[in-house]
């Protein structure tokens, strides 16, 4: 099967990587791979011959009007792309509770997106997921004032990366359900409570304060705000086993280091040269187009130690 996944970043590579250990086709497409979707730039290109296409593209911060912007644009281009090219199966990542967090400007964007999305001719499945773990540290920066951290105490219900990625994977290679399936973590947390103790565990001196009036994203959370319904997809890594908890342990650092590796080794392997560079004299190359296959070299090498690093550093 032919899955074009629209967005870099960590989660993009590593749809990548899944997909293809699946056994699949997997193709990258981002501005690094010349696939532009708010211009439409490379679109017709990566989608021919596409079966899937996941889109977990998201803007750099801006203001509500320009998210809205950015999720508007792309996802009607990327869906008449679809179209032209008979693809039968548009999945995309969106967040759990995005009905109850209207007072979001990002959430209404995403919102916007899923309109679209269901208001199009193109099969979809369109994902909720929940916080990942990986990007907790952010919330913590997002709700510190000086040294202070405030958060509500309310539940919410994280998940790993990888296995949200699973997920998204096992989803995007079965037929469209033209509807939504939430995916979470297999554990429910006090948000307050939570990032009380992982901070402690990453020995960061900052103080939790429970503060009612806390945000998420410039929305008000109730109780219930950001947990998953009873139907919803539950990955199995737990928090205390997951390898990113510990900011300052071994693994913690070997987990990121896996990351980047991947994510470098991904963009390398499918990286072309431009074209009019072919027809420049070679004592104007500003590299030696050997060193593309040393650089994917050495990056499997260091995967491969990474790898072997991980499965002897345990707890």
């Amino acid at each position: 099967m032919r899955i074009v996944v629209i967005g870099g970043g960590p989660i993009g590579s590593k749809l990548v990587t899944r997909l293809r250990e699946d056994g699949h086709e997997a193709i990258p497409a981002s501005p690094d791979t010349g696939v532009d979707t708010l211009t439409g730039e490379g679109l017709s290109q990566a989608l021919a011959g596409a079966d899937v296409v996941i889109d977990v593209s998201s803007p750099p911060p801006l203001e509500d009007a320009a998210v809205l912007e950015f999720f508007a644009t792309s996802t009607r281009n990327l869906l008449a792309a679809e179209a032209a090219a008979g693809v039968g199966h548009h999945v995309v990542l969106s967040a759990v509770g995005i009905d109850r967090l209207q007072d979001s400007g990002y959430f209404r964007a995403k919102t916007a997106q899923e309109q679209l999305i269901e208001d199009s001719a193109v099969p979809y499945s369109i994902v909720h997921a929940t916080q990942f773990f990986e990007y907790l540290p952010s919330l913590a920066e997002a709700a510190t004032d000086g040294g202070t951290a405030r958060f509500a105490a309310v539940l919410f219900q994280p998940i790993a990366e990888d296995d949200a990625v699973q997920a998204i994977g096992r989803i995007s290679a079965g037929p469209p359900l033209n509807g939504k399936v939430e995916v979470a973590g297999p554990e429910q947390f006090r948000m307050d409570e939570f990032f009380r103790n992982a901070l402690a565990t990453r020995d960061d001196p900052r103080t939790v304060v429970t503060d009612s009036r806390a945000g998420f994203f410039g929305a008000e959370l109730a109780e219930g705000t950001l947990l998953p319904g009873a139907d919803a997809v539950l990955g199995g890594t737990r928090f205390r086993d997951w390898p990113g908890r510990a900011a300052a342990g071994g693994d913690a650092n070997l987990h990121e280091l896996d990351r980047y590796v991947r994510t470098e080794l991904i963009m390398a392997e499918t990286s072309q040269p431009e074209d009019e560079a072919v027809a420049v004299p070679v004592e104007e190359w500003l590299f030696d187009p050997e060193d593309g296959p040393r650089y994917e070299a050495s990056l499997h090498s260091l995967l491969g130690a990474v790898e072997v690093l991980e499965e002897h550093d345990g707890p």
